[in-house]
């Protein structure tokens, strides 16, 4: 009988904590928490719970990020695709934010954390955009980490509207089309003012990126677990920076 559930409880062991150099902690990741819904459904629950669940998994993160000494954590909270879910999956997710700063949010300005928004406010419901805008007030003077939430966000739209606006720059005159760099179309992103990803994160299997920063993650390490977002626990955050001081970073040149 022990024999038959051994490979299980190895499975779901969750792994052991790695030791790591603290002087080379990344500066900034980013994760796309992805999974919610297979999680639920794998435990014969409706996805929204998975969500709720997720919630959870959120604050881990979080407070994983920040004893670690990382100094920006960016979420995929919602992208500018997940519109196309069943409107009462996106009803819920889009009252998660109120819910989860509703809960968290005076723990946040306590550890000093600074929550950001990078994301469209259109079609967002008010109560989000409420929420969301509050939470950024309150901790707009915080000087530790930064957690920032991409919600209603998607990378070909941002840099679209980057485009546009250095075009716009173009055609007052402000700036000539020889003067375009890739510093300023940074400089009209959603994440102007932070630094790019040093690591990328995706759980629940999948092996992509979703139209997650695709210009801010040119030289990111990537790393993907097949563990879904709701399991994500300190450990499995320790073992993805263990894996990015694994790993030498050349960005084009020679090591």
């Amino acid at each position: 009988m022990i024999k038959l559930f051994q490979p299980w409880w190895k499975k779901k062991q969750r792994p052991a904590p790695a030791v790591l150099s603290p002087d080379n902690i990344p500066k900034h990741v980013a994760i796309i928490m992805d999974g919610n819904g297979r999680w639920a459904r794998r435990l014969g629950l409706p996805r929204i719970v998975g969500h709720r669940t997720g919630m959870k998994a959120v604050k881990r993160a979080t407070i994983a990020a920040d004893e670690l000494g990382i100094s920006v954590l960016t979420l995929y909270a919602f992208s500018t695709e997940n519109w196309k879910r069943p409107k009462d999956e996106v009803d819920f997710l889009m009252s998660l934010p109120q819910e989860f700063l509703a809960i968290e949010l005076g723990e946040l300005i306590e550890k000093n954390v600074q929550v950001r928004m990078m994301g469209y406010t259109d079609m967002l419901p008010p109560h989000t955009i409420a929420a969301m805008e509050e939470a950024t007030e309150r901790t707009k003077n915080n000087t530790g980490l930064i957690l920032n939430f991409a919600l209603n966000y998607g990378s070909r739209r941002e840099i679209a509207e980057s485009v546009k606006a250095v075009a716009r720059k173009v055609q007052s005159g402000e700036l000539s089309a020889e003067d375009i760099t890739p510093d300023s179309l940074e400089e009209h992103m959603l994440s102007a003012g932070l630094p790019d990803p040093d690591l990328l994160i995706r759980t629940g299997g999948e092996l992509r990126l979703s139209n997650f920063m695709l210009w801010q993650t040119a030289y990111s390490e990537l790393w993907f677990t097949d563990i879904y977002w709701p399991e994500f626990h300190k450990e499995h955050l320790i073992e993805a920076v263990a894996e990015y001081q694994r790993r030498t970073r050349r960005y084009g040149g020679l090591s």
